[in-house]
């Protein structure tokens, strides 16, 4: 199934995303970004606690192609031709909605924390 053509509720079902994919997303949010970039704004995003190896960022980078969340493409500028990573529409789409599930489960969490330590 394409991506785009994907219903509220397969695109629920895929949530909550897994810290790493989640991380992955998040680097790709604010600008396009290669591989080695990506490792290095985890680390920095996480202060050092996530450190993902190679392999499983390209895993999640070939299983987010395929869900058509990111998109592949040739940065002008690079003499190595490497290959960069953006989001597609469909990516930060569902980006927003697992920001908007955990915002929503941080708060009944504080909320019920808060409520036992009256």
């Amino acid at each position: 199934m394409a991506g785009n053509d994907m219903s509220y509720e397969a695109i629920m079902e895929s949530l909550p995303l897994t810290e790493p994919v989640l991380l992955i997303l998040l680097s790709l949010a604010d600008q396009p970004r290669h591989g080695y970039s990506i490792l290095k704004d985890i680390e920095r995003m996480s202060d050092g606690r996530v450190v993902l190896s190679t392999g499983t960022l390209y895993g999640a980078l070939r299983r987010l192609l395929d869900d058509d969340w990111i998109e592949r493409f040739e940065e002008e500028d690079t003499s190595r031709g490497k290959q960069s990573y953006r989001l597609t529409p469909h990516g930060r789409r569902n980006l927003q909605l697992e920001v908007t599930r955990m915002k929503k489960l941080t708060r009944l969490a504080s909320l019920r924390v808060a409520t036992r330590e009256s």
